[in-house]
């Protein structure tokens, strides 16, 4: 028997070469090069004409003459999961959600589903455990499972006629990495079996308004598995955040064509399955006696929802060098930049110092609102004393030493004012109109002014 011939295709864009190099030819990046088989003529979808136009061919318009409608909605029975999806899922449209194994994918959509069965058909498509196993999970979680439509199938071509036949209005895929289909001859999980099946269905998905939701695996490096044209095809993309070893979950919405990305939705694991946190600030601020070196707290903005994080820093003399940085949750390059404006610009140096970051609770900033919270806990920890009870802050600092503004200063403000702070400093260009009932509004706006305002506070 002859040898299949195969060719190396890249991870990341899709693009092919004949032979194996480092680098993707197409898109320049490094080590995404991965070895599948060369597809037959008689395999090939444009021999067979599979290529269909998702609706008839409409006529050329003026932007004016067409009407403006908003996207219906429909919720999924779980606030925290409605909120990433800006308010619910839409009939059409297709979410991939991804994540580690074993974060919660599984469980959500589930729950979710079973919540939906009560007032629209819903089928869940498993590839990757069976229906005991799935029924066994339901059991445990004490799911209504009575109206809840399931299958064990991962042939592409049965799950459509599947989809044809019961007409479900919402349809989980578990995982799109183990569907394949008969029109190619790669195995289960490759680029082309991937970006084949993911295609398929959501044409399927414009055609007919079924709700698609899939479930994508991810690499070791946390990106989703299959070229990024996946990412591209979808409508909303959804990403699992958390430590596996934490009872707490965050679903971030990375793209939706439907509504605002950024959104964060906080969860906690519970004996019962996911379970919706109402009050997402008192996961990431550490509770403590009394007043500690080297913590602040500052109000950071995800989606629509203002968040109070807690930033830890730890300041020690260096033992070697080359003095460590380090940060978590946010970004060590920013760390090293902030280091040096607060040397030129304040007169505080930590060449000789090791320098770690740390914002509680597992989450991710990456907004610069973050800037003042990391030097004011730097600077407490280098003093070895402690900020004032009930303190908050947030602003961008720019390398000129300027504080900037945040966006949404006043609703960051309300949130920290209900949640009991007294002391704000913030940019003075976010200092609000009328006073904030039983808060302290310190605006600054230069980081030695900061540094200034707050001896005196302490």
């Amino acid at each position: 028997m002859a040898k299949a011939k195969t060719n190396y295709t890249c991870s990341e864009c899709g693009g092919t070469s004949t032979k194996w190099t480092g680098q993707c030819p197409a898109c320049r990046q490094w080590n995404t090069m991965v070895e599948t088989v060369v597809e037959t003529a008689g395999a090939n979808r444009f021999s067979q004409g599979q290529h269909q136009a998702l609706a008839q061919t409409a006529p050329v318009l003026s932007l004016h003459e067409i009407e403006a409608l908003d996207v219906p909605r429909f919720g999924t029975g779980i606030d925290e999961f409605d909120r990433v999806l800006g308010g619910g899922l839409v009939a059409g449209g297709v979410v991939l959600i991804g994540g580690d194994p074993g974060i919660g994918k599984s469980t959500l959509l589930l729950q979710a589903l079973a919540e939906m069965s009560r007032l629209k058909s819903v089928l869940y498509v498993s590839g990757e455990e069976s229906g005991a196993q799935i029924a066994l999970r339901a059991k445990r979680l004490a799911i209504d499972a009575k109206d809840f439509k399931l299958q064990a199938e991962i042939q592409l071509e049965k799950i459509l006629g599947t989809l044809a036949d019961v007409r479900p209005q919402v349809a989980v895929i578990d995982s799109i990495q183990t569907l394949y289909s008969d029109a190619l001859t790669s195995a289960p999980g490759s680029v082309a079996q991937v970006r084949e099946c993911a295609a398929q269905l959501t044409r399927v998905a414009k055609q007919t308004g079924v709700t698609i939701i899939l479930v994508g695996h991810v690499t070791k490096e946390g990106a989703l598995a299959g070229p990024r044209v996946l990412e591209h095809i979808v409508d909303t993309v959804l990403y699992f955040e958390g430590d596996s070893h934490s009872s707490f979950r965050l679903v971030r919405a990375i793209k939706n064509r439907f509504g605002a990305v950024n959104e964060l939705g906080v969860f906690a694991m519970t004996e019962k399955g996911l379970k919706g946190v109402s009050n997402p600030s008192a996961l990431f601020l550490s509770q403590h006696d009394n007043q500690v070196p080297g913590s602040c707290v500052m109000v950071t903005q995800e989606g629509t929802r203002p968040l109070l994080v807690e930033i830890q820093a730890l300041v020690d003399a260096s033992h070697l060098p080359n003095a460590r940085r380090l940060s978590v949750g946010l970004e060590q390059n920013r760390l090293a930049m902030l280091l040096a404006v607060l040397h030129r610009h304040a007169g505080i140096a930590a060449f000789d110092q090791d320098v770690f970051i740390n914002a509680v609770g597992g989450v991710k900033i990456t907004e610069p609102a973050a800037d003042l919270a990391v030097l004011l806990a730097i600077n407490s920890s280098m003093r070895n004393k402690p900020l004032p009870r009930g303190f908050v802050v947030f602003g961008e600092v720019g390398l000129a030493g300027e504080i900037r503004p945040a966006p949404r200063g006043q609703e960051r403000l309300r949130e920290a004012a209900k949640l009991g702070f007294a002391i704000a400093m913030i940019p003075k260009a976010n200092a609000p109109k009328q006073p904030i009932e039983g808060m302290t509004i310190i605006a600054v706006d230069r980081i030695d002014d900061a540094f200034n305002r707050l001896r005196e506070l302490q």
